[in-house]
């Protein structure tokens, strides 16, 4: 079964770091951008960060950038979002996905597929 499975989430207080992990089950994440996306209640989803199969490179959102840090380990088929001095406004579910499209970063989330289950992150005193 092609999928992805996210962990490391949990409560946290504000200030605070966690990694998440994205392992992928039944494809090499070796062809794809892989991206991470949250969503907080009552908002739509939205791209958090992405790295590229093909050179490595990265990119973030404006509100992460400097805090978190997307790695990748292609030994464990896994990505990892490191995030540091965690907000209030960081609290959502974070899901990882496959852009089917492109090894570069870049795209929309409709180039995005096996859309794991996600990991709740709650940043809160």
């Amino acid at each position: 079964q092609v999928q992805f499975v996210e962990s490391g989430g949990g409560l946290v207080q504000p200030g605070g770091s966690l990694r998440l992990s994205c392992a992928a089950a039944g494809f090499s994440l070796d062809y794809y951008a892989i991206g991470w996306f949250r969503q907080a209640p009552g908002k739509e989803r939205e791209g958090v960060s992405c790295i590229s199969s093909s050179d490595g490179s990265t990119d973030y959102a404006d509100s992460v950038k400097g805090r978190f840090t997307i790695s990748r380990d292609k030994a464990k088929n896994t990505v990892y979002l490191q995030m540091n001095s965690l907000r209030p406004e960081d609290t959502a579910v974070y899901t990882c996905a496959a852009n089917l499209l492109r090894t570069l970063c870049g795209g929309q989330q409709h180039e995005y597929a096996y859309w794991g289950q996600g990991t709740q992150v709650t940043v809160s005193s």
